[in-house]
């Protein structure tokens, strides 16, 4: 006899694992659209990683 998931689940949802798929969607729409390579700064953009950046202070 074969086993089957049971329906009204247990499937587990691992929210830093969709973020990331979301954010790696984003990526790859942003550059199918460039006509170029994508610039580290749109890379950024597109990640929102520039936005934590402007508040940290530069380290000496």
């Amino acid at each position: 006899m074969r086993q089957v998931a049971p329906v009204g689940g247990t499937a587990v949802q691992d929210h830093v694992a969709l973020a990331e798929i979301e954010l790696c969607g984003e990526l790859i729409i942003a550059a199918s659209a460039a006509e170029d390579r994508l610039s580290l700064e749109s890379i950024d953009e597109v990640l929102r990683v520039s936005e934590g950046r402007e508040d940290q202070e530069p380290e000496d």
